[in-house]
C-alpha cells in the first residue's frame, strides 16, 4: 500500500494545506523503530484479523533489517489479555475478535498473538505488551523511549486505522516525532488505510514511503 500523495508520500491534500494543516516535522538524529502488533492474527491465513496482503509485513522486515544494521533501537508490541479479558475493559467488549489474544488462546509461538518470525524480536529489543490500541496507554513505552534519549519513532504495523493511529497520536503527544512508513502499515482496505494516512500526515506525523525511511535509517547509522 502506498501513501496517498506528495513528493515523499505525506498524504497532504490541498484542502488541508489551505486550512493550515500539514506542516512539516523534522525527524531527529535519535530514532527508534516501533513495530506495532505484527502478529499472526493479522498475517496468518485464516487469522482472526487476516489482512488482504502481507505487503506490510514484508516492508516491516526490511525496516527491521535496516534499523538493526544502523544500530537503531527497536521496540515491538503485541497484545495479551487475562483469560476473562477484564484487563481489556470496554475495548475488549467492543471488539469480539480480541478474544483470540486472551491468555488461554494465545500461548506459544504459533498462537494468534505471537509476533511473526519475519520480524520477531532478538535479545536486547524491547517488547511492549499492551491491552489498548495505543502502545503508550498503560505501558512504560514513553519512559523507556525517554530513557534511551529517543526523539523520533519510525512506525510500522497494523492496523493503520487502529493501533497504529492511536500509537502515533500518543507518540506525538509525548513529544516524539512520528515517522509513519506507509508501506509498512496495513489495514482491511486501501480506502481505510489511505484515509487514515492522509489524516495522520495532516495533523500528527510525517508519512513516508519505505525508500525514504530506509534512507533515513542509514543516515543515522551509529
Amino acid at each position: 500500500m502506498s501513501p496517498p500523495g506528495g513528493p515523499d508520500g505525506p498524504g497532504h491534500s490541498s484542502g488541508h494545506d489551505r486550512s493550515g494543516w500539514g506542516g512539516a516535522l523534522q525527524p531527529g538524529r535519535r530514532p527508534a523503530l516501533l513495530l506495532i502488533d505484527m502478529v499472526r492474527a493479522y498475517f496468518d491465513v485464516g487469522g482472526a484479523f487476516e489482512l488482504p496482503s502481507t505487503d506490510a509485513l514484508e516492508a516491516a522486515a526490511r525496516l527491521l533489517d535496516a534499523a538493526r544494521s544502523s544500530g537503531v533501537p527497536v521496540v515491538h508490541t503485541c497484545v495479551r489479555y487475562a483469560a476473562d479479558g477484564v484487563d481489556g475493559g470496554v475495548f475488549f467488549r467492543k471488539v469480539a475478535g480480541l478474544q483470540v489474544f486472551a491468555a488461554d488462546a494465545n500461548d506459544g509461538p504459533d498462537g494468534p498473538g505471537a509476533i511473526r518470525p519475519e520480524v520477531a524480536p532478538v535479545d536486547g529489543e524491547v517488547v511492549v505488551v499492551k491491552q489498548m490500541p495505543s502502545a503508550f496507554f498503560g505501558t512504560s513505552l514513553a519512559g523507556t523511549l525517554t530513557a534511551m534519549g529517543i526523539d523520533t519513532v519510525v512506525v510500522g504495523g497494523v492496523s493503520t486505522s487502529g493501533c497504529v493511529r492511536a500509537s502515533v497520536v500518543d507518540a506525538m503527544s509525548h513529544g516524539f516525532v512520528p515517522l509513519v512508513v506507509a508501506d509498512a502499515c496495513g489495514d482491511r482496505s486501501d480506502r481505510v488505510h489511505d484515509g487514515n494516512l492522509e489524516d495522520l500526515a495532516a495533523k500528527y506525523a510525517e508519512v513516508v514511503e519505505l525508500s525514504a525511511a530506509l534512507a533515513y535509517l542509514e543516515s543515522v547509522r551509529r
